[in-house]
């Protein structure tokens, strides 16, 4: 695990194997622990008038100050989770903000997340969106009292660049469950933060350029490449000019083997796998009962595990350490080979990488990763490739697990996003 705050004593251990088998451990995107906050004088910038339920999407409501870094400091926050720090040439300041977005089926909702903006640089800055992986704790969503999540904001915006990482639906101070790895309303959660962000920036007196480099790890790599194919249609509203994702899972449906044959750790298969069957129940129906799932003590407890106010220590400590001992013998089997509800699900939210960007495409992930194994990314570059683009496979090698691929890449995307944006 990266060093910071978040794992404390014996759960360390847990973690590390969990975190990340479908998507980013809460570490992963967190640095060293909260941030300094604003000063004690600092008030909230903008607060909207608009009804949540009558607002546009992407209409901004509220902006709310949360921290404020010098230069040295977010040098030092990066640099004690092994962040390159070459690109920190800036402080930041950062704002949790609040906006109007829809829920999965469409109905008017709100969702929160972190802008974070240069304090020097262009004057009108380009904007990255960084998705994050999996939380099931709301509080360490990137705009959460926590200050987590905050690693790949501080880095992008020390470099000259406004940041919008979301906190997606139900995270943060979004309200209901979070909709977890329902890629379609991350992607729309997220696209609508650019629109809030670009809003709040200018109110803030730092008006954005229309471009848009698009980066995120684990769960967030697979929402960057979506939401990069989002921003290439016309009326996006912005101009795509990179995408970066890291150790993405971009390939539920044909990857779901790596569950069951070793390739990932059996804690990381119960933790997503519960977390993952539990939320998309409620948006299509795989199941009636529990009980048809989950063998018991469980099944009357999975559900209720992730309703946002648990840490992963506790989730994690409440589920049993295989599959095996949490899936009844008929879902075992069907995870095993997925078909019907189960398998239409996992492919309506696979195929994020089968379009042909007309940007720059790098694919960040390990081949030591027993997490989100490198099979997800080479079967992106294999979509790509069929659609006619050559996207570079960057492997950080057999010594990288999941959380090494994101310090390994973090620094180099900063780069990279710093090479494309020179004249």
């Amino acid at each position: 695990m990266m060093k910071n705050n978040l794992v404390r004593g014996a759960a360390a251990v847990v973690l590390a194997a969990v975190l990340g088998s479908l998507a980013v451990p809460v570490a992963a995107a967190a640095g060293p622990g909260p941030a300094p906050g604003p000063g004690p004088g600092w008030k909230p910038a903008v607060e909207a008038t608009a009804a949540p339920q009558a607002a546009p999407r992407g209409t901004l409501l509220r902006v709310t100050p949360v921290a404020a870094l010098g230069r040295d400091q977010v040098r030092a926050y990066e640099a004690e989770s092994g962040v390159d720090t070459a690109t920190v040439r800036y402080g930041v300041r950062a704002y949790r903000i609040e906006y109007a977005t829809v829920t999965p089926e469409g109905r008017p909702t709100t969702a929160t997340g972190l802008l974070t903006l240069p304090e020097g640089g262009p004057r009108r800055p380009d904007l990255v969106s960084d998705t994050h992986g999996t939380l099931a704790y709301r509080d360490g969503a990137p705009s959460g009292p926590l200050g987590w999540n905050r690693l790949t904001p501080y880095l992008h915006a020390s470099a000259g660049r406004a940041v919008a990482a979301p906190d997606y639906l139900g995270l943060g101070g979004g309200p209901g469950p979070h909709p977890y790895l329902d890629t379609r309303s991350a992607v729309t959660a997220s696209h609508d933060m650019l629109r809030a962000a670009r809003t709040a920036s200018g109110r803030l007196g730092r008006p954005l350029s229309r471009d848009v480099y698009v980066t995120g790890f684990s769960q967030g790599g697979q929402v960057a490449m979506a939401l990069g194919r989002e921003l290439s249609r016309p009326g996006s509203g912005f101009r795509l000019r990179a995408l970066a994702p890291m150790a993405g899972p971009y390939d539920l449906a044909g990857q779901m083997t790596a569950l069951t044959d070793g390739r990932t750790d059996p804690r990381s298969a119960v933790f997503y796998l519960s977390y993952f069957l539990t939320a998309q129940n409620r948006l299509h129906p795989l199941y009636r009962d529990p009980a048809e799932v989950f063998r018991e003590p469980y099944a009357q407890r999975v559900a209720g595990l992730f309703d946002g106010s648990r840490s992963e220590e506790e989730i994690v400590a409440a589920l049993p350490g295989t599959l095996d001992e949490l899936l009844t013998p008929a879902w075992a089997e069907l995870v095993r080979r997925p078909e019907g509800a189960l398998l239409s699900v996992l492919r309506a939210n696979s195929g994020v990488c089968d379009w042909r960007p007309g940007v720059p495409v790098r694919l960040y992930a390990a081949a030591g990763d027993r997490d989100v194994p490198i099979g997800h990314a080479r079967a992106c570059a294999a979509e790509l490739a069929g659609n006619g683009v050559r996207a570079r496979l960057v492997d950080q090698g057999p010594a990288a697990d999941h959380n090494g691929t994101a310090i390994r890449s973090l620094g180099e995307v900063a780069r990279w996003f710093d090479a494309l944006s020179r004249p």
